[in-house]
């Protein structure tokens, strides 16, 4: 059954009023599910409203690809790890990049045949198609880069940038070309030339700056499904897309102001691939102290205050849960409890805040940066659960750092610091973390959800 041109307007309406109330829901932990609720009963809608749209006059493909999507989307959301989130998200980026390109070449052989191409859709299309293959090469090297299939770190030679821009400009060349022409090999040119961009683009990007390009990958896609839009002649398409591609970039912003780092050298440099020697080769003199379980334990349930700093080794070893457990027995001790998150911690934007909602820490306890750095001076014990480049003192105190001027979480001015930590391997950035070889800082080595454990099972027996 069709439904009007009207009905669907109206409808469309419906569900970018959902997806603008969707991204407000998504600003809070406390509102974020009944952010994506109306989300995906905007999607509902907006997919609805198209197949009963008078465009759509076969359903076989249609139903197919839904069937065979829907499929593989339950089985990949119930098997994947938290851990492997962010290069999940990079994957599909990837996918909304690939889209865009096939609709804009499907599109444009379509009208050739009927006859119906103009200069202002085959720009749509040139647009389309240049952002979706610059998105889906350089989602799938982030994807890469993450997963661990590649190094992380950046891949830079001698005239890279200049090399960037002349491909740019000639994919845009050919894409005027292409434009004015409608040239099936200024087509062709111009969408390999964006997929050898996108790979060229991400390569140099290092593994601290991987959340922001994370995010600036997602606004991408929304730029490439905004373009798309316009090639179908689609407005909620469109709506979406813009939304999409506005919330990533300034996502994207804020956290390059949180990292004091310009947009710009993130997108076109690459980070950690060198160090300060001087600062590090002092700290590293002094070497560093480690502590067992029962030491840790010792301070914290003579504690008044506990600041717990999760990162990336908690998500790796799942130790969400039992640092639950652990917050719970020194409260009912006594202690205050809180949880630092740094924009930055993880491999993606909310990476810990989603890992703590997991486990149902109330969200009253979870405090951003700039709430908690005041804490410090006054707590007795923050326990930093296998964050690392997010603590470094070498932010603020090393110039030569390649993080230097980043903000950090400045547990260092806590009276004592225990470091839950696998090995001295340093963090995803490759920079060492002066912490480790401050007088008030302790090592406790092992699996972060066994050490953990180990934390909760000294406090059960009354340590």
């Amino acid at each position: 059954m069709a439904i009007s041109p009207t009905t669907q307007a109206l409808a469309y309406l419906l569900s970018a009023v959902l997806f603008i109330l969707a991204l407000k829901g998504l600003t809070h932990p406390a509102s974020a599910r009944r952010g994506n609720l109306l989300g995906m009963l905007g999607m509902v809608i907006a997919l609805g409203a198209t197949l009963m749209g008078r465009e759509v006059t076969h359903y076989g493909l249609i139903v197919s690809g839904i069937a065979a999507g829907a499929v593989i989307g339950a089985v990949v959301a119930a098997r994947i790890q938290m851990t492997a989130l962010p290069q999940l998200v990079a994957a599909l980026h990837s996918f909304v990049g690939m889209a865009a390109v096939l609709v804009g070449i499907g599109t444009f052989l379509n009208h050739r045949a009927a006859g119906g191409l103009n200069g202002v859709l085959m720009g749509e299309i040139a647009a389309g198609v240049i952002i979706g293959a610059i998105t889906f090469s350089g989602s799938v090297v982030a994807f890469a880069k993450l997963q661990g299939l590649v190094s992380g770190r950046p891949v830079r030679f001698k005239g890279q940038h200049v090399l960037n821009a002349l491909i740019a400009l000639t994919a845009v060349a050919l894409g005027v070309h292409f434009g004015l022409t409608g040239s099936l090999v200024s087509l062709a040119l111009m969408t390999a030339l964006a997929f050898v961009l996108g790979f060229t683009l991400i390569i140099p990007i290092g593994g601290a700056d991987m959340p922001v390009i994370i995010s600036m990958l997602n606004s991408y896609s929304g730029w490439a499904a905004a373009a798309t839009g316009f090639t179908l002649g689609n407005d909620l398409l469109i709506i979406v897309g813009a939304l999409v591609g506005f919330s990533g970039a300034i996502l994207s912003y804020i956290m390059c102001v949180a990292m004091n780092r310009s947009i710009f050298n993130v997108v076109f440099g690459g980070f950690g691939d060198s160090g300060g020697a001087s600062a590090m080769s002092q700290a590293m003199a002094k070497g560093v102290k480690s502590a067992a379980v029962e030491d840790a334990v010792y301070w914290m349930e003579d504690a008044n205050r506990v600041i717990i700093v999760p990162g990336y080794g908690m998500a790796v070893a799942q130790a969400q849960h039992a640092v639950k457990e652990l917050m719970e027995l020194l409260e009912a001790r006594g202690v205050e409890v809180r949880f630092a998150i740094h924009p930055v911690a993880g491999r993606m934007p909310g990476h810990m805040n989603v890992l703590l909602a997991e486990a149902d820490i109330p969200y009253d306890h979870v405090f951003e940066m700039d709430e908690i750095n005041p804490e410090f001076p006054s707590t007795d014990v923050a326990l930093v659960v296998g964050a690392n480049d997010v603590t470094n003192p070498a932010a603020k105190e090393d110039p030569g750092s390649p993080i230097y001027g980043m903000p950090i979480l400045e547990v260092g001015k806590a009276r004592q610091v225990f470091v839950v930590k696998r090995s001295m391997r340093p963090g995803y950035s490759g920079v060492e973390n002066l912490l480790y070889y401050q007088d008030n800082c302790s090592l406790v080595f092992g699996d972060a959800k066994e050490v953990i454990e180990g934390m909760v099972n000294a406090l059960k027996a009354g340590h």
